[in-house]
């Protein structure tokens, strides 16, 4: 678990400074009617976003609350890998001792 640990807590770290690198560079909502130009920019755009619905689909099961459910839908559609992260993150050290993959993948009864 110490190498999910690291590699979910480095995708946060750089996710969160190249985030805000960018941000800092260049407005996104100034940029986006050019940005939407682009065949490309657009194809990557439903890339991530099919990509944030697969995982979405997956914390669905495993999420029992609608609470919990409702939140990370919202916090996964708007900050997307940053929140996926996170949420990993968060599972990842709510394991108890012991516990490993199957219990990180699978929905707890």
């Amino acid at each position: 678990m110490n190498l999910l640990k690291i590699i979910f807590a480095s995708i946060f770290v750089f996710m969160l400074y190249a985030t805000t690198k960018a941000s800092l560079e260049l407005n996104l909502f100034d940029h986006l009617p050019k940005l939407l130009e682009d065949p490309w920019a657009v194809m990557t755009l439903y890339d991530a976003y099919f990509a944030f619905l697969f995982f979405y689909i997956w914390l669905f099961t495993v999420e029992k609350g609608i609470f919990s459910r409702i939140l990370w839908f919202v916090l996964i559609a708007g900050f997307g890998t940053i929140a996926m992260s996170l949420y990993m993150l968060i599972r990842i050290f709510s394991l108890k001792p012991g516990e490993g993959i199957r219990e990180l993948i699978l929905a707890k009864e």
